[in-house]
Protein backbone atom coordinates (compact mmCIF):
# COMPACT_ATOMS: atom_id res chain seq x y z
CA UNK A 1 0.00 0.00 0.00
CA UNK A 2 2.80 2.69 1.01
CA UNK A 3 4.54 1.68 -2.61
CA UNK A 4 0.79 2.39 -4.73
CA UNK A 5 0.66 6.00 -2.79
CA UNK A 6 4.38 6.60 -3.54
CA UNK A 7 3.54 5.68 -6.90
CA UNK A 8 0.72 7.82 -7.03
CA UNK A 9 2.75 10.80 -5.28
CA UNK A 10 4.59 10.24 -8.28
CA UNK A 11 2.67 10.43 -10.96
CA UNK A 12 0.32 13.48 -9.04
CA UNK A 13 3.92 15.17 -9.68
CA UNK A 14 4.95 13.88 -13.33
CA UNK A 15 1.59 13.79 -15.20
CA UNK A 16 -1.40 15.51 -13.45
CA UNK A 17 1.27 19.05 -13.34
CA UNK A 18 0.23 22.30 -15.44
CA UNK A 19 2.86 22.80 -18.00
CA UNK A 20 5.09 25.07 -16.84
CA UNK A 21 5.61 28.53 -18.87
CA UNK A 22 8.90 29.12 -20.33
CA UNK A 23 11.10 31.26 -18.08
CA UNK A 24 11.95 33.87 -20.81
CA UNK A 25 8.76 35.43 -22.69
CA UNK A 26 9.25 35.75 -25.67
CA UNK A 27 9.51 39.19 -27.74
CA UNK A 28 9.23 39.81 -31.24
CA UNK A 29 9.85 41.08 -34.39
CA UNK A 30 6.61 42.68 -37.04
CA UNK A 31 7.44 42.29 -40.43
CA UNK A 32 5.45 44.43 -42.70
CA UNK A 33 5.04 46.46 -45.59
CA UNK A 34 3.76 49.91 -45.31
CA UNK A 35 0.23 49.78 -45.30
CA UNK A 36 -1.66 51.77 -48.47
CA UNK A 37 -4.16 53.87 -47.21
CA UNK A 38 -6.71 53.33 -49.63
CA UNK A 39 -7.27 49.79 -48.70
CA UNK A 40 -10.26 49.01 -46.34
CA UNK A 41 -10.08 45.86 -44.81
CA UNK A 42 -13.09 44.36 -44.00
CA UNK A 43 -11.68 40.92 -41.79
CA UNK A 44 -8.39 39.91 -39.98
CA UNK A 45 -7.36 36.69 -40.34
CA UNK A 46 -5.00 35.51 -37.48
CA UNK A 47 -2.93 32.42 -37.93
CA UNK A 48 -0.86 30.82 -35.05
CA UNK A 49 2.38 28.79 -37.07
CA UNK A 50 4.53 26.63 -35.15
CA UNK A 51 6.00 23.87 -38.07
CA UNK A 52 2.95 24.03 -40.23
CA UNK A 53 5.19 23.82 -43.37
CA UNK A 54 3.33 20.46 -44.46
CA UNK A 55 0.03 22.54 -44.92
CA UNK A 56 0.67 25.84 -44.70
CA UNK A 57 0.50 27.05 -48.29
CA UNK A 58 -2.61 25.50 -48.85
CA UNK A 59 -3.77 27.68 -45.74
CA UNK A 60 -2.26 30.91 -46.94
CA UNK A 61 -4.07 30.17 -50.63
CA UNK A 62 -7.19 29.32 -48.99
CA UNK A 63 -7.65 33.30 -47.34
CA UNK A 64 -5.65 34.92 -50.43
CA UNK A 65 -8.64 33.29 -52.85
CA UNK A 66 -11.31 34.27 -50.48
CA UNK A 67 -14.46 35.47 -52.75
CA UNK A 68 -14.32 38.49 -50.24
CA UNK A 69 -11.76 40.02 -52.31
CA UNK A 70 -8.15 39.64 -50.35
CA UNK A 71 -7.39 43.58 -50.88
CA UNK A 72 -10.44 43.58 -48.13
CA UNK A 73 -8.61 41.11 -45.59
CA UNK A 74 -5.83 42.43 -43.19
CA UNK A 75 -3.32 38.50 -42.67
CA UNK A 76 -1.53 38.38 -39.59
CA UNK A 77 0.38 35.27 -39.46
CA UNK A 78 2.41 34.39 -36.34
CA UNK A 79 5.20 32.04 -35.89
CA UNK A 80 5.77 30.44 -32.86
CA UNK A 81 9.86 29.93 -33.68
CA UNK A 82 9.47 27.05 -35.83
CA UNK A 83 12.47 25.12 -36.55
CA UNK A 84 11.15 23.96 -40.36
CA UNK A 85 10.59 26.06 -43.33
CA UNK A 86 7.39 27.88 -41.95
CA UNK A 87 8.65 31.52 -41.28
CA UNK A 88 10.52 31.04 -44.95
CA UNK A 89 7.11 30.32 -46.51
CA UNK A 90 5.70 33.21 -44.52
CA UNK A 91 8.14 35.81 -45.16
CA UNK A 92 8.32 35.09 -48.86
CA UNK A 93 4.60 35.93 -49.33
CA UNK A 94 4.70 39.13 -46.79
CA UNK A 95 6.92 40.22 -49.36
CA UNK A 96 4.39 39.51 -51.92
CA UNK A 97 1.39 41.13 -50.25
CA UNK A 98 1.07 44.85 -48.95
CA UNK A 99 -1.89 43.81 -46.82
CA UNK A 100 0.37 40.56 -44.71
CA UNK A 101 1.94 40.78 -41.72
CA UNK A 102 4.12 38.27 -40.47
CA UNK A 103 4.83 38.14 -37.07
CA UNK A 104 8.08 36.14 -35.76
CA UNK A 105 8.75 35.09 -31.95
CA UNK A 106 12.15 34.53 -30.76
CA UNK A 107 11.30 31.86 -28.58
CA UNK A 108 8.40 29.21 -28.89
CA UNK A 109 5.54 30.25 -26.31
CA UNK A 110 4.52 27.06 -25.67
CA UNK A 111 0.74 27.85 -26.49
CA UNK A 112 -0.88 28.94 -29.39
CA UNK A 113 -2.59 31.70 -26.63
CA UNK A 114 0.43 33.96 -27.08
CA UNK A 115 0.73 33.96 -31.01
CA UNK A 116 -3.10 35.00 -31.14
CA UNK A 117 -3.49 37.31 -28.60
CA UNK A 118 -0.26 39.39 -30.34
CA UNK A 119 -2.65 39.17 -33.75
CA UNK A 120 -5.80 40.36 -31.84
CA UNK A 121 -3.74 43.06 -30.36
CA UNK A 122 -2.18 44.15 -34.04
CA UNK A 123 -5.66 43.56 -35.88
CA UNK A 124 -7.27 46.85 -36.97
CA UNK A 125 -10.40 45.61 -38.96
CA UNK A 126 -14.03 45.46 -37.65
CA UNK A 127 -14.10 41.51 -37.57
CA UNK A 128 -11.33 39.06 -36.53
CA UNK A 129 -11.29 35.16 -37.52
CA UNK A 130 -9.04 32.95 -36.48
CA UNK A 131 -7.15 29.86 -39.03
CA UNK A 132 -4.83 27.37 -37.54
CA UNK A 133 -1.69 26.52 -39.99
CA UNK A 134 -3.11 23.38 -41.48
CA UNK A 135 -6.31 23.99 -41.57
CA UNK A 136 -7.94 25.67 -44.94
CA UNK A 137 -11.25 27.65 -45.34
CA UNK A 138 -13.87 27.55 -47.86
CA UNK A 139 -13.98 30.00 -50.53
CA UNK A 140 -16.71 31.73 -49.22
CA UNK A 141 -16.63 31.49 -45.94
CA UNK A 142 -15.10 35.18 -44.86
CA UNK A 143 -17.75 36.55 -47.07
CA UNK A 144 -20.71 34.42 -45.29
CA UNK A 145 -19.72 35.56 -42.11
CA UNK A 146 -19.18 39.11 -42.73
CA UNK A 147 -22.45 39.40 -44.31
CA UNK A 148 -24.73 37.74 -41.18
CA UNK A 149 -22.54 40.27 -38.68
CA UNK A 150 -23.19 43.39 -40.86
CA UNK A 151 -27.03 42.37 -41.47
CA UNK A 152 -26.86 41.47 -38.06
CA UNK A 153 -24.83 43.86 -35.90
CA UNK A 154 -24.30 40.56 -34.00
CA UNK A 155 -20.61 40.56 -32.07
CA UNK A 156 -20.68 36.68 -32.88
CA UNK A 157 -21.07 34.29 -36.12
CA UNK A 158 -20.46 30.78 -36.91
CA UNK A 159 -21.44 28.50 -39.59
CA UNK A 160 -19.94 24.96 -40.91
CA UNK A 161 -17.42 23.02 -39.79
CA UNK A 162 -16.17 20.14 -41.59
CA UNK A 163 -13.55 17.64 -40.30
CA UNK A 164 -10.99 16.24 -43.01
CA UNK A 165 -9.90 12.49 -42.26
CA UNK A 166 -7.87 10.10 -44.43
CA UNK A 167 -11.38 7.95 -43.93
CA UNK A 168 -13.60 10.96 -45.49
CA UNK A 169 -14.94 13.95 -43.71
CA UNK A 170 -17.79 14.60 -41.69
CA UNK A 171 -19.74 17.75 -39.91
CA UNK A 172 -18.30 18.65 -36.31
CA UNK A 173 -20.72 20.61 -34.17
CA UNK A 174 -23.76 20.33 -35.89
CA UNK A 175 -25.51 22.04 -32.92
CA UNK A 176 -23.86 25.15 -34.25
CA UNK A 177 -24.70 24.83 -38.01
CA UNK A 178 -27.85 22.88 -38.36
CA UNK A 179 -30.03 26.57 -39.39
CA UNK A 180 -29.94 29.51 -40.59
CA UNK A 181 -30.13 31.41 -36.77
CA UNK A 182 -30.33 35.61 -36.59
CA UNK A 183 -29.32 37.32 -33.21
CA UNK A 184 -30.47 35.09 -30.81
CA UNK A 185 -29.75 34.56 -27.37
CA UNK A 186 -26.20 31.88 -26.93
CA UNK A 187 -28.24 29.92 -23.94
CA UNK A 188 -30.97 29.24 -26.08
CA UNK A 189 -29.02 26.75 -27.96
CA UNK A 190 -28.70 23.90 -25.75
CA UNK A 191 -24.54 22.45 -26.18
CA UNK A 192 -23.78 25.99 -27.15
CA UNK A 193 -20.66 25.64 -25.19
CA UNK A 194 -19.36 22.21 -27.13
CA UNK A 195 -17.20 22.00 -29.81
CA UNK A 196 -15.54 25.08 -28.85
CA UNK A 197 -12.30 25.44 -31.06
CA UNK A 198 -11.19 28.09 -33.03
CA UNK A 199 -13.43 27.12 -36.39
CA UNK A 200 -16.06 28.85 -38.64
CA UNK A 201 -16.08 31.69 -35.87
CA UNK A 202 -16.31 35.56 -36.88
CA UNK A 203 -16.38 37.91 -33.60
CA UNK A 204 -16.39 41.89 -33.97
CA UNK A 205 -13.33 43.38 -32.75
CA UNK A 206 -14.47 46.16 -30.76
CA UNK A 207 -16.13 43.90 -28.82
CA UNK A 208 -13.02 41.22 -28.02
CA UNK A 209 -11.16 44.70 -26.64
CA UNK A 210 -13.82 46.32 -25.11
CA UNK A 211 -14.51 42.97 -22.71
CA UNK A 212 -10.34 42.42 -22.94
CA UNK A 213 -11.15 38.76 -23.99
CA UNK A 214 -7.59 36.76 -24.09
CA UNK A 215 -6.66 33.50 -24.70
CA UNK A 216 -5.27 32.16 -21.38
CA UNK A 217 -1.64 31.11 -22.35
CA UNK A 218 -2.20 26.88 -22.05
CA UNK A 219 -1.07 24.35 -24.44
CA UNK A 220 -4.56 22.98 -24.38
CA UNK A 221 -7.80 23.88 -23.85
CA UNK A 222 -7.14 27.98 -24.38
CA UNK A 223 -9.49 28.02 -27.17
CA UNK A 224 -12.29 26.58 -25.23
CA UNK A 225 -12.04 28.95 -22.50
CA UNK A 226 -11.49 31.90 -25.07
CA UNK A 227 -14.82 30.70 -26.45
CA UNK A 228 -16.64 30.27 -23.77
CA UNK A 229 -16.11 33.62 -22.75
CA UNK A 230 -16.97 34.94 -25.93
CA UNK A 231 -20.44 33.33 -25.72
CA UNK A 232 -21.15 34.03 -22.12
CA UNK A 233 -20.52 38.04 -22.89
CA UNK A 234 -22.52 37.91 -26.39
CA UNK A 235 -25.72 39.14 -25.50
CA UNK A 236 -26.84 37.82 -29.21
CA UNK A 237 -25.24 35.54 -31.59
CA UNK A 238 -25.95 34.27 -35.46
CA UNK A 239 -25.28 30.54 -37.14
CA UNK A 240 -25.13 29.52 -40.16
CA UNK A 241 -25.62 26.57 -42.59
CA UNK A 242 -23.12 27.13 -44.83
CA UNK A 243 -19.77 25.52 -44.90
CA UNK A 244 -17.11 27.61 -43.54
CA UNK A 245 -13.74 25.83 -42.34
CA UNK A 246 -12.34 22.63 -42.94
CA UNK A 247 -10.26 20.85 -40.24
CA UNK A 248 -7.20 18.87 -40.94
CA UNK A 249 -7.07 15.57 -39.45
CA UNK A 250 -5.17 14.06 -41.84
CA UNK A 251 -2.44 11.31 -40.64
CA UNK A 252 0.34 13.66 -41.77
CA UNK A 253 -0.56 16.23 -39.66
CA UNK A 254 -0.62 13.76 -35.53
CA UNK A 255 3.14 15.06 -34.72
CA UNK A 256 2.71 18.59 -34.96
CA UNK A 257 -0.79 18.82 -32.78
CA UNK A 258 -0.18 20.35 -29.45
CA UNK A 259 -3.32 18.16 -28.61
CA UNK A 260 -1.22 15.31 -28.99
CA UNK A 261 1.55 16.32 -26.57
CA UNK A 262 -0.38 16.43 -23.71
CA UNK A 263 -1.92 13.07 -22.64
CA UNK A 264 -5.22 12.91 -20.80
CA UNK A 265 -4.09 13.14 -17.21
CA UNK A 266 -2.71 16.77 -18.19
CA UNK A 267 -5.50 18.07 -20.07
CA UNK A 268 -7.57 16.99 -17.16
CA UNK A 269 -5.33 20.24 -15.32
CA UNK A 270 -5.80 22.18 -17.95
CA UNK A 271 -10.01 21.81 -17.87
CA UNK A 272 -10.09 22.26 -14.21
CA UNK A 273 -8.28 25.31 -14.84
CA UNK A 274 -10.53 26.36 -16.82
CA UNK A 275 -13.66 25.55 -14.58
CA UNK A 276 -11.97 27.82 -11.63
CA UNK A 277 -11.57 30.58 -14.16
CA UNK A 278 -14.99 30.14 -15.24
CA UNK A 279 -16.55 29.83 -11.44
CA UNK A 280 -14.65 32.98 -10.58
CA UNK A 281 -16.92 34.91 -13.47
CA UNK A 282 -19.92 34.89 -11.37
CA UNK A 283 -22.11 34.52 -14.09
CA UNK A 284 -26.15 33.50 -13.75
CA UNK A 285 -27.07 30.28 -12.46
CA UNK A 286 -28.40 29.29 -15.99
CA UNK A 287 -25.31 29.85 -17.74
CA UNK A 288 -22.80 28.73 -14.90
CA UNK A 289 -24.47 25.17 -15.26
CA UNK A 290 -24.18 25.06 -18.88
CA UNK A 291 -20.72 25.62 -19.15
CA UNK A 292 -20.06 23.68 -15.72
CA UNK A 293 -21.94 21.17 -17.38
CA UNK A 294 -20.16 20.96 -20.43
CA UNK A 295 -16.70 20.74 -18.67
CA UNK A 296 -17.03 18.06 -15.60
CA UNK A 297 -19.42 15.78 -17.80
CA UNK A 298 -17.62 16.04 -21.18
CA UNK A 299 -14.00 16.77 -20.53
CA UNK A 300 -13.66 15.80 -17.04
CA UNK A 301 -15.64 12.88 -16.78
CA UNK A 302 -15.56 11.26 -20.21
CA UNK A 303 -12.59 12.77 -21.27
CA UNK A 304 -10.77 10.99 -19.23
CA UNK A 305 -12.68 7.20 -18.81
CA UNK A 306 -13.08 6.83 -22.52
CA UNK A 307 -9.94 7.32 -23.95
CA UNK A 308 -7.76 4.43 -25.31
CA UNK A 309 -4.85 5.16 -22.53
CA UNK A 310 -7.44 4.27 -19.84
CA UNK A 311 -9.03 1.32 -21.21
CA UNK A 312 -5.19 -0.08 -21.80
CA UNK A 313 -3.55 1.12 -18.48
CA UNK A 314 -3.15 -1.28 -15.44
CA UNK A 315 -3.04 1.60 -13.30
CA UNK A 316 -6.97 2.69 -13.94
CA UNK A 317 -6.93 3.54 -9.92
CA UNK A 318 -4.90 6.50 -10.43
CA UNK A 319 -7.55 8.12 -12.85
CA UNK A 320 -10.56 7.28 -10.57
CA UNK A 321 -8.36 8.80 -7.53
CA UNK A 322 -8.19 12.17 -10.07
CA UNK A 323 -11.50 11.76 -10.53
CA UNK A 324 -12.38 11.53 -6.56
CA UNK A 325 -10.08 14.89 -6.56
CA UNK A 326 -12.24 16.44 -9.44
CA UNK A 327 -15.83 16.11 -7.49
CA UNK A 328 -13.73 17.88 -4.28
CA UNK A 329 -14.14 20.55 -6.57
CA UNK A 330 -17.90 20.13 -6.47
CA UNK A 331 -18.85 20.43 -2.94
CA UNK A 332 -19.41 24.27 -3.00
CA UNK A 333 -21.62 23.63 -6.04
CA UNK A 334 -25.19 24.51 -4.61
CA UNK A 335 -26.78 22.38 -7.52
CA UNK A 336 -26.86 18.63 -8.28
CA UNK A 337 -24.33 18.66 -10.83
CA UNK A 338 -25.27 14.92 -12.42
CA UNK A 339 -28.63 16.11 -12.63
CA UNK A 340 -27.93 18.38 -15.49
CA UNK A 341 -26.05 15.85 -17.37
CA UNK A 342 -27.14 14.97 -20.86
CA UNK A 343 -26.03 11.42 -21.71
CA UNK A 344 -27.95 9.18 -19.13
CA UNK A 345 -25.35 6.48 -19.14
CA UNK A 346 -22.51 9.55 -17.44
CA UNK A 347 -24.63 10.21 -14.76
CA UNK A 348 -24.32 6.62 -13.62
CA UNK A 349 -21.04 6.58 -13.90
CA UNK A 350 -20.71 9.95 -11.76
CA UNK A 351 -22.97 8.42 -9.54
CA UNK A 352 -20.71 4.86 -9.12
CA UNK A 353 -17.70 6.66 -8.72
CA UNK A 354 -18.93 8.68 -6.07
CA UNK A 355 -19.54 5.45 -4.80
CA UNK A 356 -16.42 3.92 -4.51
CA UNK A 357 -17.17 1.06 -7.03
CA UNK A 358 -14.56 1.82 -9.61
CA UNK A 359 -14.59 -1.94 -11.01
CA UNK A 360 -18.46 -1.72 -11.73
CA UNK A 361 -17.05 1.58 -13.45
CA UNK A 362 -14.90 0.09 -15.29
CA UNK A 363 -17.01 -2.89 -16.33
CA UNK A 364 -19.47 -0.28 -17.56
CA UNK A 365 -17.34 1.31 -19.77
CA UNK A 366 -15.90 -1.69 -21.41
CA UNK A 367 -19.93 -3.02 -22.18
CA UNK A 368 -20.76 0.21 -23.36
CA UNK A 369 -17.69 0.14 -26.12
CA UNK A 370 -18.22 -3.62 -26.64
CA UNK A 371 -21.92 -3.85 -27.43
CA UNK A 372 -22.47 -2.70 -30.88
CA UNK A 373 -25.86 -3.41 -30.48
CA UNK A 374 -27.16 -2.89 -27.33
CA UNK A 375 -30.38 -4.58 -25.87
CA UNK A 376 -33.15 -2.07 -26.15
CA UNK A 377 -36.74 -2.95 -24.29
CA UNK A 378 -39.76 -0.77 -23.37
CA UNK A 379 -40.79 0.38 -19.98
CA UNK A 380 -44.50 2.19 -20.15
CA UNK A 381 -43.81 2.98 -24.23
CA UNK A 382 -40.43 4.41 -22.92
CA UNK A 383 -37.09 2.94 -24.17
CA UNK A 384 -33.93 2.27 -22.11
CA UNK A 385 -30.84 0.10 -23.02
CA UNK A 386 -30.24 -2.66 -20.26
CA UNK A 387 -27.02 -3.06 -18.74
CA UNK A 388 -27.27 -7.00 -17.75
CA UNK A 389 -25.09 -6.98 -15.10
CA UNK A 390 -26.40 -3.68 -12.78
CA UNK A 391 -29.03 -3.45 -10.19
CA UNK A 392 -32.37 -2.17 -10.34
CA UNK A 393 -31.66 1.31 -9.78
CA UNK A 394 -28.94 1.69 -12.67
CA UNK A 395 -30.10 -0.90 -14.79
CA UNK A 396 -31.93 1.00 -17.21
CA UNK A 397 -30.48 3.61 -19.27
CA UNK A 398 -32.88 6.17 -20.77
CA UNK A 399 -33.09 6.76 -24.09
CA UNK A 400 -34.22 10.29 -25.52
CA UNK A 401 -35.75 8.45 -29.11
CA UNK A 402 -35.55 5.55 -30.62
CA UNK A 403 -37.16 4.36 -33.84
CA UNK A 404 -37.24 0.96 -35.45
CA UNK A 405 -37.79 0.18 -39.16
CA UNK A 406 -41.06 -2.21 -39.25
CA UNK A 407 -41.96 -2.46 -43.60
CA UNK A 408 -41.55 -0.78 -47.05
CA UNK A 409 -43.18 0.23 -49.99
CA UNK A 410 -41.91 1.34 -53.40
CA UNK A 411 -43.02 1.95 -56.31
CA UNK A 412 -42.03 4.39 -59.43
CA UNK A 413 -40.35 7.28 -58.37
CA UNK A 414 -41.52 6.71 -54.31
CA UNK A 415 -39.89 4.72 -51.41
CA UNK A 416 -41.73 4.66 -48.25
CA UNK A 417 -40.12 3.05 -45.16
CA UNK A 418 -42.25 2.50 -42.50
CA UNK A 419 -40.96 3.60 -39.06
CA UNK A 420 -42.12 3.31 -34.77
CA UNK A 421 -41.22 5.66 -32.80
CA UNK A 422 -40.21 5.63 -29.13
CA UNK A 423 -38.83 8.04 -26.28
CA UNK A 424 -40.00 11.88 -24.53
CA UNK A 425 -38.84 13.75 -28.31
CA UNK A 426 -41.30 11.84 -30.36
CA UNK A 427 -43.01 15.22 -30.97
CA UNK A 428 -39.65 16.85 -31.62
CA UNK A 429 -38.63 15.57 -34.72
CA UNK A 430 -37.96 18.09 -37.55
CA UNK A 431 -36.62 15.74 -40.80
CA UNK A 432 -34.52 12.77 -42.07
CA UNK A 433 -31.25 13.28 -43.38
CA UNK A 434 -29.34 10.67 -45.23
CA UNK A 435 -25.88 11.31 -45.20
CA UNK A 436 -22.96 9.66 -47.06
CA UNK A 437 -20.87 7.66 -44.51
CA UNK A 438 -17.55 8.90 -45.92
CA UNK A 439 -18.36 12.46 -47.46
CA UNK A 440 -20.03 15.14 -45.40
CA UNK A 441 -20.89 16.98 -48.53
CA UNK A 442 -23.50 14.81 -49.58
CA UNK A 443 -26.59 14.30 -48.14
CA UNK A 444 -30.12 14.95 -48.47
CA UNK A 445 -32.87 16.24 -46.35
CA UNK A 446 -36.24 14.31 -46.74
CA UNK A 447 -39.92 14.75 -45.36
CA UNK A 448 -41.11 12.45 -42.47
CA UNK A 449 -44.58 12.57 -40.90
CA UNK A 450 -45.27 11.19 -37.51
CA UNK A 451 -48.64 10.16 -36.37
CA UNK A 452 -49.66 11.06 -32.55
CA UNK A 453 -49.13 7.29 -31.93
CA UNK A 454 -45.53 7.45 -32.89
CA UNK A 455 -46.19 5.53 -36.03
CA UNK A 456 -43.89 7.68 -39.07
CA UNK A 457 -43.45 7.46 -42.90
CA UNK A 458 -40.09 8.53 -44.38
CA UNK A 459 -40.63 9.59 -47.71
CA UNK A 460 -37.82 8.91 -50.37
CA UNK A 461 -39.13 10.76 -53.64
CA UNK A 462 -36.68 9.01 -55.94
CA UNK A 463 -36.57 11.55 -58.93
CA UNK A 464 -35.20 14.90 -56.58
CA UNK A 465 -32.46 12.31 -55.39
CA UNK A 466 -30.82 12.56 -59.25
CA UNK A 467 -27.99 14.58 -57.49
CA UNK A 468 -26.83 11.74 -55.11
CA UNK A 469 -23.34 10.05 -56.20
CA UNK A 470 -22.87 6.76 -56.16
CA UNK A 471 -22.10 5.89 -51.89
CA UNK A 472 -23.57 4.39 -48.61
CA UNK A 473 -25.77 6.61 -47.13
CA UNK A 474 -27.13 6.43 -43.18
CA UNK A 475 -30.20 7.26 -42.69
CA UNK A 476 -31.30 9.38 -39.68
CA UNK A 477 -34.17 11.09 -37.94
CA UNK A 478 -33.09 14.62 -36.95
CA UNK A 479 -34.55 15.98 -33.87
CA UNK A 480 -34.88 18.93 -31.48
CA UNK A 481 -32.93 20.67 -34.48
CA UNK A 482 -29.98 18.84 -34.82
CA UNK A 483 -29.91 15.80 -32.64
CA UNK A 484 -29.73 12.49 -34.76
CA UNK A 485 -30.80 8.74 -34.08
CA UNK A 486 -30.27 6.18 -36.42
CA UNK A 487 -33.12 3.47 -37.64
CA UNK A 488 -32.62 0.22 -35.84
CA UNK A 489 -33.44 -2.84 -38.28
CA UNK A 490 -34.75 -5.49 -36.07
CA UNK A 491 -34.82 -8.22 -38.68
CA UNK A 492 -31.59 -8.28 -41.29
CA UNK A 493 -33.86 -7.60 -44.43
CA UNK A 494 -32.37 -6.40 -47.49
CA UNK A 495 -34.49 -4.66 -50.62
CA UNK A 496 -34.11 -3.20 -53.60
CA UNK A 497 -35.51 -0.78 -55.84
CA UNK A 498 -34.42 0.34 -59.21
CA UNK A 499 -35.66 3.11 -61.18
CA UNK A 500 -34.49 4.71 -64.11
CA UNK A 501 -31.09 4.72 -64.25
CA UNK A 502 -30.83 4.75 -60.27
CA UNK A 503 -30.75 1.10 -58.38
CA UNK A 504 -31.20 1.87 -54.10
CA UNK A 505 -30.64 -1.21 -51.95
CA UNK A 506 -31.85 -0.75 -48.23
CA UNK A 507 -29.57 -3.21 -46.01
CA UNK A 508 -28.54 -3.34 -42.61
CA UNK A 509 -25.41 -1.92 -40.74
CA UNK A 510 -23.17 -4.61 -38.35
CA UNK A 511 -24.68 -1.65 -35.73
CA UNK A 512 -28.29 -3.09 -36.81
CA UNK A 513 -29.22 0.29 -38.29
CA UNK A 514 -30.78 1.02 -42.18
CA UNK A 515 -29.29 2.21 -44.38
CA UNK A 516 -29.20 2.54 -48.47
CA UNK A 517 -26.64 2.36 -51.18
CA UNK A 518 -26.93 3.97 -53.78
CA UNK A 519 -26.22 3.31 -57.28
CA UNK A 520 -26.60 2.99 -61.25
CA UNK A 521 -27.41 0.04 -63.04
Amino acid sequence: MIRMIKKYNLLDNMLFMNFRHPKKRPSYEIHKRVPDPKMEYLVTVITPVYNGEKFLIKSIESVINQSIGFHHIEYILIDDCSSDQSKEILLDYQRKYQNITVVTLDCNSGSPGLPRNIGIELASSPYITFLDADDWLDPRGLQVLYEILEETGDSYAVGRTIKVENTGTRIIGEHQCCKERRSVSPISIPHIFNHLGPTARMIRTSFIKEKQIQFPEMKFAEDKQFFMDVLAKCETISTTTKPIYYVNRLNETKETRLTNQTNILQKTNYNLQVARYILNQKYHLELEKMIINRIYEFDLLRGLFTTPHFQQTKLKLFYYMKFKQILRTTKTFNYNLSENFIQPIHKIIFNLIREGRYSTVTRLLNWDQAEKVKQVILKNNKPYHVVPFLEEKYKYIPLPLYVTFSDYFCKGSHCLLYVELYGDHIHNINDVIIRDLKNAYNEFVLPVSIQENGKGIITFPLDQLNDLVPANYSIFIRYNDYMKVNVRQLMNREFVHKYESRKLIFYCTSYSNIAVKVGSY
